[in-house]
């Protein structure tokens, strides 16, 4: 079997020895180490408490805890402890504390989620390609309950918490994931007066800048300034750039009254050079892709700093979004939430992608790799906006009937969502020159490119209704259902150049044509619908039992349709449908301060496309997801905080084709186990010092024809490590390490094997939290 290990060490044992031995002795030495230190100071001083601010303790969290009480959205009418399915929150105070900006960052606090697939094979995957639980859920990303559409990278300067659901969303969110979706929080004006404001640097040139201002106007009105700046190379990763700046303006009106408004504006711009990977010649379990050149299998391997592309590659995105609530509180038992948003993100990107395959690797000298070339043959271009305007109504009542109560939460909402793309196209008889397999050089010219009217237009629009009600028979038992219409209608229309072995026929034009070749429609109304109980043995553990189902329908994800037999964007196709069975257990431990959670689930996705004895397409494939979910989040003590989870799946490709190289009957792209710890403890003098560790199991990558590639990846552990240091009232500084082992590995693989995202090298960022 192929594979791909850490170039520099063994295979490490999966997380139920060696790395969760590791996590049992750090949390043994934890335990012991509060205890030693406050032996050691005799007790805090006042002073000092006093120097790093009162700990303020409402519903169980505290300034330094990384617990969250509630889900945001009105649709969840409980705290998260009654919530009967596995929803994870991320705070800001944790992923901040991490050095983390992005998205995909922070969600690594959250087990087996991130970004695992690097594209198909000769594209690249751009923007948050996340996969959760077994699938892409990269279409599932939304902004305070409203979907955020694009393939753009996130940044998390202008967010309070990220809300991770598991399980189908559906009928929260309408169509979606089969196993989830993310939610990011903005922040919000407030009645307070502050300002802060975070600097951070480090090597290969890490810069960033971000601010946050808040100002009450008058006793019940607020406004609030978010900025970023942000000038980062990738740490070693050659050329590879992140830059971008942001603000995110706020306003609060009405604050303490009955009827409140806000007021949200969001402005990105970035412009990147994105990462097209590296090659995987070298790595352990590659062999060669040309059987009549096996001295390839034994060329060294290729330095992971490598840049295939060129200096004219550019991801360059602008991200808008305007957002309008009102709340109204009728009497404490009926309260009317409005909703209205309008977005944009427009990104305009060129990759130079490559693959090192028979026909593209050149060895003209097999004795020496310094001779050796591979074509830069697969330039990926994209110039598209999406743009999505939207309205949501919500109506909270709480009501009794007899001795039973209710919390019901129930509303309708209208979504135009809008996708406009561009076609660009080379123009023929340029290309890139080759680059050197071990010492390629970026500035190069001789590719020529243009728009060639081959334009993709997607339009989706849908119309919602939707109950959510919590039945309390008793202050032990609790039911909650929940039911969704979505009557949506999808259009797309394409052009494309004809001739070739792709495209429509000409008929009587020229080859080379641009000519209409999709006009597609689809409408339908998706019916979705979930149901749990939960037993409170105590007033602090609850048991639960969940039942949910959720649907995609064809361009539900994308907005574009396809005539392929195969594809399932072809609207001749029904929805492809998941249900997830799930039980549980939440325990509010330590007075509530600390969250334990725990979680067995099994989730069937069926309408997969597979082809039958005939050799035609038909829905009859099916894949299953089996897993143990294990999280600990919040306080032990004011001093002592916790964020880790453990998750184990069996995925099972239980009808249709094989999806893994190997031939296996395992789901692509997915971690068959993964463990996240992040611990910190502040010392009596004030310091905090904290990390943890990120493992990630045996990973498949998906099949082609690619011959001699790696066909999975292997397990590895990353350690990173904190210390932050209150020098005044106003400033904090602190030092985030990172992969303290400078461990080796790969973090993503293409769907070929040719190329893969190398994992962050050892480094380090200082950082100067300041608050006025």
């Amino acid at each position: 079997m192929d594979y791909i290990k850490s170039r520099k060490h063994a295979l490490r044992s999966p997380p139920t020895h060696s790395a969760l031995a590791a996590a049992t002795l750090i949390t043994g030495l934890s335990l012991a180490f509060p205890a030693a230190a406050q032996t050691a100071g005799g007790g805090q001083d006042p002073a000092q408490s006093k120097t790093l601010g009162k700990i303020s303790v409402e519903d169980g969290e505290t300034e330094s805890s990384y617990k969250r009480e509630t889900v945001s959205s009105t649709k969840f009418t409980q705290p998260l402890q009654d919530i009967p399915q596995t929803v994870q929150i991320i705070s800001s105070t944790l992923f901040t504390q991490q050095g983390a900006t992005s998205l995909t960052e922070a969600l690594r606090n959250t087990p087996g989620v991130g970004t695992f697939y690097v594209g198909e094979n000769g594209t690249t995957s751009t923007g948050d390609t996340l996969y959760m639980r077994g699938f892409d859920t990269s279409s599932s990303i939304f902004v305070d309950g409203v979907r955020d559409l694009g393939s753009i990278s996130r940044d998390v300067f202008n967010v309070e918490q990220i809300e991770v659901e598991k399980g189908p969303a559906g009928t929260d969110n309408g169509r979606s994931a089969p196993t989830g979706a993310i939610n990011l929080v903005t922040k919000r004006a407030t009645l307070d007066d502050t300002t802060s404001a975070a600097l951070s640097g480090g090597f290969d040139g890490q810069k960033r800048v971000s601010a946050d201002w808040n100002k009450a106007v008058g006793e019940s009105s607020g406004v609030r300034l978010n900025g970023l700046w942000q000038d980062s190379d990738v740490v070693g990763r050659d050329h590879v750039v992140n830059k971008r700046w942001g603000l995110a303006p706020s306003a609060s009106f009405g604050l303490g009254s009955s009827t409140r408004y806000y007021v949200n504006f969001l402005y990105v711009k970035q412009d990147n050079i994105p990462d097209g990977g590296v090659s995987t010649v070298g790595l352990p379990g590659y062999t060669s892709p040309d059987p009549t050149r096996p001295f390839i299998a034994n060329a060294p391997t290729v330095d992971p700093n490598n840049f295939y592309g060129t200096r004219f590659d550019h991801d360059d995105v602008t991200a808008k979004m305007a957002t309008f609530v009102i709340e109204h509180d009728f009497s404490d038992s009926l309260k009317l939430t409005n909703t209205a948003r309008w977005g944009k993100n427009k990104q305009d990107y060129l990759l130079t992608s490559y693959m090192a395959s028979t026909a593209n690797l050149l060895t003209p000298n097999p004795a020496d790799p310094s001779t050796w070339t591979v074509a830069r043959s697969n330039p990926t271009f994209k110039n598209q906006e999406n743009q999505i305007a939207t309205d949501q109504l919500n109506l909270r009542i709480d009501f009794d009937t007899g001795r039973i109560k209710h919390n019901l939460s129930t509303g309708v909402e209208y979504a135009d969502e809008k996708l406009d793309a561009r076609g660009l196209a080379v123009v023929t008889g340029t290309r890139w020159p080759a680059a050197s397999l071990y010492d390629p050089n970026w500035d190069v010219t001789g590719l020529q490119w243009n728009f060639n009217g081959a334009d993709r237009h997607g339009k989706t629009t849908t119309t919602s209704g939707y109950a959510f009600d919590t039945l309390k028979f008793s202050e032990k038992i609790l039911v909650t259902g929940g039911v969704r219409l979505d009557d949506y209608k999808t259009e797309y229309d394409a052009r494309a150049v004809c001739g070739g072995n792709n495209g429509p026929v000409c008929g009587t034009n020229p080859t080379g044509t641009v000519v209409p070749s999709v006009d597609l429609d689809k409408s339908d109304t998706l019916f979705n619908w979930k149901l749990g109980g939960v037993y409170k043995v105590i007033e602090d553990l609850s048991l639960y039992v969940n039942y949910a189902v959720s649907q995609q329908p064809p361009g539900g994800s994308t907005f574009e349709l396809s005539t392929a037999a195969n594809n399932a964007n072809n609207p001749k196709f029904d929805p492809q449908k998941a249900k997830t069975k799930e039980i549980g257990a939440k325990w509010n431990a330590f007075d509530q301060k600390l969250l334990v959670t725990g979680a067995l689930f099994d989730t069937d996705v069926t309408n997969e496309i597979a082809q039958g004895d005939d050799g035609l397409y038909y829905q009859i494939g099916k894949k299953s997801v089996k897993g143990v979910e294990l999280s600990v989040v919040g306080n032990v003590t004011d001093n002592w905080a916790i964020s880790s989870g453990y998750t184990k799946l069996h995925t099972k490709v239980e009808a249709g084709a094989l999806l893994a190289q190997d031939r296996s009957t395992v789901l692509t792209y997915t971690p068959d186990q993964a463990f996240t710890l992040w611990s910190t403890y502040r010392l009596p003098f004030n310091l905090t010092v904290g990390g943890g560790f990120r493992y990630s199991g045996e990973m498949h990558r998906g099949t082609d024809g690619a011959v001699g590639t790696p066909a999975f990846t292997n397990s590895y552990t990353v350690w990173d490590a904190v210390a932050s240091y209150p020098v005044t009232s106003n400033l904090d500084v602190r030092l985030n390490a990172y992969n303290l082992t400078d461990k080796e590995y790969v973090s993503a693989i293409n769907k070929s094997g040719y190329r893969y995202t190398p994992g962050v090298p050892r480094t380090v960022l200082l950082s100067a939290d300041l608050r006025f």
